[in-house]
């Protein structure tokens, strides 16, 4: 029977060997050093040749062995390899399979750049300053040893093999500059280097996450190091792992046995402590071929076969893509459903399993979540509380959310989250409240003590926080809007009525997550109406009077309401690049009302609005508007309210002006 050959020089050629021993094919690998040689795994089914060969070698080596198709697995940097390959099997009439290896997403550290080649680079490393680490091997070690003043600075990390040793040996690299290690290297390695020898700047393929790409890119980040990246080639044609077996089960004539399963689970470690994982999650560490999650979370555990720092989807489906019949765990801190990345990664990999055809299965395991914990420490329940999360995001208006909950849990990202939660409770005058503070939950030097907030303000020791906040004076959080008049900064800027107000807004049939904009805000009456009703929905107030935007600003903070945006601008160019919204309330328009609902109309044809009119001018180009657009659910009321005012013993009525509220959505038709 022929065989496969595999010119190997990637991870993914090793596996593609193991995958056809499993499957009693046997096949021929040629790698180009003895280093190469010596990690791929020897069978009776495989033949092993080791050194360079040109293309005429190539072809009289294919002319010399049995070989049914040749696969390319060498590094995508290999080009000259690769033409070499791909003309020699032409020549021979042999198919030829380019095995594609993923490379890395661009990433956002500003200390990253990238080179087309390694001469670019190698010119741009000499107008830096301080050491160098090399990373890119041995082989174009050259291109960087042409200048004598980069060269005293340059650190080389190579495989330690003869060959790469003599490389660095001929370009007067030697001594302490050479770093001859096996990877893979993780990011405390990586780090450890960088520090060691005092690196300013890291040179790397962009070699995809098998190529430890990230470690790297996360130790410099650590270290504050610049990447130079040597980007990846031009797009080739070629196979991905499992369009590769596909190809060769049709040239071999034999049916490829569908590989095993690859087993994913998501499991939420708890706290991080050794004493707060569950057993199911404990098990399925110790029986994890690959161990995958943050540094902190993994680096007491070990897996059979390797572990990396990676918790993004960017980072962990390019690792996976070709891995077949392993137990991959991935790790999250606290509960797995409880404010955690999990389920996002569960999607994009539910995504790329039904989008690629992977042959995989996932599973979600819970695990014991830090407000759980501290609330059995503390002996209190948390069904009757408020869970807030500010780890590594924004919370609106959360001062009002602890002024109307009794008790509220909260997870922290750090120091600087209790300090904030402190001034927030000073600010809003909620000085009586009680602050039971978790620090390092679950760890050995866990501590749980109470705070003020003024003590929280002066907290300064780093580490994982969540808190628990007693509000002894909370109130009853109201289900209806209805601020009075007299609670608004006004100054002599016009607002809206109470009742008009409330009119208006409940025509508006607001939901939840509702963004809205309310144009020609004046004192932001309405948007403080608005985004006191729910910490969910988004306002924007546009207004172009400078003392009117102040007195917004003003009454936003009065009430705690981060959720308002403030823009000084007229409408509707003031509009431009704002979210789209769902719901407007118009109260003034200067004179270009036509113009602002045609622009709404285009930004959300299913809006509903809400516009206000005081003026008959403003009632007839409402009118004229209600004709020239395709509407639906239009409704027109005139309000006019009536307030007592005490004259001696006597109550007088005194009438305030009539208004029009128009309301009404658009219809899916065009513009007659």
């Amino acid at each position: 029977m022929k065989e496969i050959l595999i010119f190997a020089g990637t991870t993914e050629g090793r596996t593609l060997s193991e995958y056809l021993i499993n499957l009693n094919i046997r096949h021929t690998i040629c790698v180009a050093t003895e280093y190469g040689e010596i990690v791929l795994k020897k069978h009776s089914l495989v033949t092993l040749h080791q050194g360079r060969m040109n293309q005429e070698e190539i072809k009289a080596f294919l002319a010399n062995g049995n070989f049914s198709a040749v696969v390319d697995a060498t590094h995508s940097y290999a080009e000259i390899v690769t033409q070499n390959i791909k003309a020699a099997a032409a020549e021979m009439k042999l198919p030829y399979l380019r095995l594609l290896r993923e490379c890395s997403p661009r990433t956002d550290y500003d200390k990253v750049h990238y080179f087309e080649t390694s001469t670019v680079c190698a010119k741009a490393l000499a107008l830096t300053e301080g050491n160098i680490l090399l990373t890119t091997g041995s082989k174009e070690l050259s291109t960087y040893c042409i200048s004598e003043e980069v060269k005293r600075r340059l650190y080389v990390r190579v495989l330690p093999s003869t060959e790469s040793i003599a490389c660095c040996n001929e370009q007067g690299i030697c001594g302490k500059q050479v770093i001859a290690m096996q990877g893979p290297f993780s990011v405390e390695m990586n780090e450890a280097l960088l520090r060691q020898y005092d690196i300013s700047c890291l040179v790397t393929k962009e070699s995809g996450a098998v190529g430890g790409f990230f470690e790297k890119l996360d130790a410099a980040k650590r270290t504050g190091a610049s990447v130079f990246v040597i980007g990846h080639p031009k797009e080739e044609d070629g196979y991905s792992f499992t369009a590769l077996c596909s190809a060769l089960e049709k040239i071999c004539g034999k049916r490829f046995p569908q590989p095993k399963t690859l087993q994913i689970t998501l499991a939420g470690i708890g706290m991080g402590g050794e004493n707060g994982i569950t057993k199911e999650v404990a098990h399925a560490i110790d029986e994890a071929d690959i161990l995958l999650g943050a540094q902190r979370l993994i680096a007491p555990y070990h897996a059979k076969l390797e572990k990396h720092p990676f918790y993004r989807a960017e980072q962990i489906i390019p690792y996976l893509e070709g891995i077949h019949g392993k137990k991959v765990v991935i790790l999250f801190s606290g509960d797995s459903g409880f404010y955690s990345g999990c389920h996002a990664l569960y999607h994009a990999l539910e995504q790329e399993i039904q989008t690629n055809h992977w042959n995989a299965s996932i599973r979600i395991l819970p695990g014991i979540s830090s407000v759980s914990y501290l609330a059995a420490s503390i002996n209190e329940s948390y069904q009757d509380a408020a869970i807030y999360s500010i780890h590594g995001k924004e919370l609106y208006n959360l001062a009002r959310r602890i002024k109307t909950n009794p008790k509220t849990f909260l997870l922290m990202s750090g120091v600087k989250d209790v300090n904030l939660l402190g001034t927030l409770l000073i600010d809003a005058k909620l000085l009586d409240c009680e602050i039971i503070v978790g620090y390092q939950l679950s760890y050995p030097n866990q501590r749980i003590q109470k705070m003020t907030p003024q003590e929280c303000c002066t907290l300064k020791e780093e580490g994982l926080y969540t808190c628990f906040i007693q509000n002894p004076d909370a109130i009853e959080k109201k289900l209806t809007h209805g601020i009075k008049d007299a609670e608004f900064i006004r100054a002599n800027v016009p607002m809206t009525k109470e009742e008009v107000r409330e009119v208006s807004i409940c025509k508006l049939h607001l939901h939840d997550r509702a963004v809205v904009y309310d144009i020609g805000s004046g004192t932001g009456s309405i948007a403080v109406e608005i985004a006191a009703l729910s910490n969910d929905i988004q306002v924007y107030a546009i207004e172009q009077k400078k003392e009117a935007v102040s007195l917004i600003a003003q009454n936003k903070e009065k009430f705690y309401l981060q959720n308002i945006a403030v823009i000084e601008a007229a409408a509707p160019e003031g509009l431009a690049n704002l979210p789209t919204a769902t719901h407007t309330f118009i109260g003034g328009s200067g004179g270009n009302l036509k113009e602002i609902v045609t622009l709404l109309r285009q930004i959300n044809p299913q809006m509903q609005i809400v516009i206000n009119a005081v003026s008959l001018e403003t009632i007839c180009e409402i009118k004229e508007l209600l004709d020239a657009f395709e509407i639906k659910d239009a409704e027109i009321i005139q309000l006019q309210t009536s307030r007592a005012k005490q004259l001696g013993n006597y109550h007088l009525m005194q009438a305030e002006n009539p208004v029009w509220i128009c309301a009404f959505s658009f219809s899916e038709n065009e513009d007659k």
